[in-house]
């Protein structure tokens, strides 16, 4: 669900957090921030008018699978046409194949609404976003030539197949084989499970990409390949022909998003083709998986948002009990319990913006920075940030969507209302695409280590300088939340310069607190920034920017000390203790 005024907090983020008119650069030439707008605008339309109506009735009804066809939810079809036939898919790509060569951050921003609206329906896009993004890095020219056209204007969806009921997160542990053809393509044969849109009706044909083992490949993650394998093989005029050795077997019962079919799939001798090199598919996963961390993060924001609108707009019409200056019984939104959780949803889900949408911003300046070393530190940022916007934005969607069904009361616990399938729905951001536990060991690990350890310290510099910025503002709102910042940025470096010496065992086990500590001091960090900014342009996103930053500041930051602590838990409680503990 998003109203008006959630088009106008994405573009006061935009705008005023991000600042995306710094991208009016010639990298992307056709972009000027008098499209924000509009763009915004009629991307709102086609979430309110035609995505958000099917939301619900698309996860009472689901999809069905017959004689190895799916079907999608009623209505499904029509949407994602009008979907396509707005250009939707095609706004961050290379006009050389149909895109419009626009921002990435204006594309996950309108991505973000349409989350918002039907998170089923949006899993679809989602998932073509990583399959186009891999195939610009790493397909050859003819694969390029042949599938990026027809994926980046929605005429046919992309997904991905990595996933096997004996290998989950661990991927070098699949069994999918992959044996040459004589005309240069391959046999590929083997299951996959949780493929996500892995078949519908909605286009003419799917792109999967599968990863897959050669028959000479070396064990474990080493030994893996990329492989395209389309539902239905091109004709020689490109278009979908003959039907390919693919097709869905089953369909997984699931806790929430109902109308998005979750897939197995049988590959019984597939004609499939190599991207990239051989035993190199761990390259190109990861390309596709990037990607959809984003994509996912920008999806727990989205349902935080959904959420937020769902139970302001309850808490507004509920009455119950007495509230100070009302007379009567009085509209739950006037008692201070209700409003501090609806001001958590608000505050955290602007900061969850922030964070995304900054991640998406340094991806667009680390490929059209105007210099190399302006592109090398966005590339930085992106990389840190984006275990970060997988992760807390998550996390984020699900605390929002606990607290919806607790404002709703026990109307929230009943199965008729939005408030509870947005509980159900977001509970699966935080496991997907890497579980947030995974994204907190990258975190700790690689991005810890990034430019010889330098990255994390750097960025952490840049969030010290922004907060003297706020401390001269002359604001006392403002100066009350650098206060609160300094301290959260010296306690996040205190523990940075900690995980570098402790051994790995005790960094792991502090990790997903290190995680959550970053989330709420980069969020509040971007927030202040935006308040700045938007002050200083007379913009009247100022005051509820300043005020969302410094209730954060109060209460995510409050007791950031006690992360700390968190965080170097494992001093204490060694690896054997915990064993122990756990018999």
């Amino acid at each position: 669900m998003i109203t008006p005024r959630t088009i106008d907090d994405i573009s006061s983020i935009l705008t005023q957090v991000t600042q995306i008119g710094d991208m009016s650069s010639e990298a992307f030439s056709d972009f000027d921030t008098d499209l924000v707008a509009p763009v915004l605008e009629e991307a709102g339309k086609l979430c309110m008018d035609v995505l958000a109506p099917l939301n619900q009735p698309g996860d009472k009804t689901g999809a069905r699978l017959e004689s190895g066809q799916v079907y999608s939810a009623p209505g499904f079809k029509d949407a994602y046409k009008a979907f396509q036939e707005g250009g939707w898919m095609g706004m961050p790509f290379p006009e050389a194949f149909g895109g419009q060569g626009l921002p990435r951050t204006l594309a996950v921003a309108v991505m973000e609404m349409v989350q918002a609206s039907n998170m089923s329906f949006s899993l679809c896009p989602m998932l073509s976003f990583g399959a186009i993004e891999a195939l610009l890095e790493h397909g050859s020219e003819e694969q390029k030539a042949l599938y990026l056209p027809k994926l980046i204007s929605g005429e046919w969806t992309g997904t991905m197949n990595l996933t096997e009921p004996q290998a989950g997160s661990d991927v070098g542990a699949l069994k999918t084989k992959a044996v040459p053809n004589d005309d240069g393509s391959y046999a590929i044969t083997g299951q996959k499970i949780y493929i996500t849109w892995g078949d519908h009706d909605l286009t003419d044909n799917i792109v999967h990409l599968v990863l897959a083992r050669l028959p000479d490949a070396p064990s474990g993650s080493r030994g893996i390949s990329l492989f395209l394998c389309p539902k239905y093989l091109p004709d020689a005029n490109g278009e979908a022909g003959e039907r390919n050795g693919v097709t869905c077997i089953g369909l997984e019962h699931k806790l929430g998003v109902h109308a998005s079919p979750t897939c197995v799939m049988e590959y019984d001798g597939a004609k499939g083709w190599l991207i990239g090199e051989p035993n190199k598919g761990l390259a190109a996963m990861f390309t596709m998986m990037n990607s959809a961390r984003l994509q996912v993060g920008i999806q727990g924001l989205a349902q935080s948002e959904a959420a937020y609108r769902v139970a302001r707009d309850f808490a507004a019409e509920r009455k119950q009990g007495r509230a100070e200056g009302v007379e009567g019984s009085a509209p739950i939104i006037n008692h201070p319990d209700v409003q501090h959780m609806l001001l958590q949803m608000r505050a955290r889900t602007m900061a969850a913006r922030a964070i995304c949408y900054e991640c998406a911003k340094s991806s667009d300046m680390s490929v059209g920075g105007s210099e190399a070393d302006e592109r090398k530190l966005a590339k930085e940022v992106e990389e840190i940030l984006t275990p970060i916007a997988k992760s807390w934005s998550t996390d984020v969607g699900v605390l929002s969507a606990s607290l919806g069904v607790q404002i709703h009361g026990g109307l929230g616990f009943m199965g008729e209302t939005l408030a509870s399938q947005l509980y159900r729905d977001a509970r699966i951001a935080p496991i997907y695409e890497g579980t947030n536990g995974i994204q907190a060991i990258d975190l700790a690990t690689r991005k810890l280590g990034l430019s010889g350890g330098e990255a994390i310290p750097r960025l952490l510099a840049s969030f010290e300088a922004k907060c003297s910025e706020l401390e001269a503002s002359g604001d006392a709102d403002l100066k009350r939340v650098a206060a609160h910042l300094a301290a959260g940025i010296k306690a996040l470096q205190d523990v940075t310069s900690w995980m570098k010496e402790t051994d790995m065992d005790t960094r792991l086990f502090g990790a997903t607190a290190y995680q959550e500590m970053f989330g709420r001091v980069a969020g509040v960090t971007y927030l202040a920034r935006g308040a700045m900014s938007a002050k200083d342009a007379g913009s009247n996103s100022a005051a509820d920017l300043v005020g969302l930053a410094l209730f954060l500041s109060e209460t995510d930051l409050g007791d950031i000390a006690g992360w700390a602590v968190r965080v170097r838990s494992g001093e204490a409680m060694d690896r054997q203790k915990r064993m122990d503990l756990l018999s």
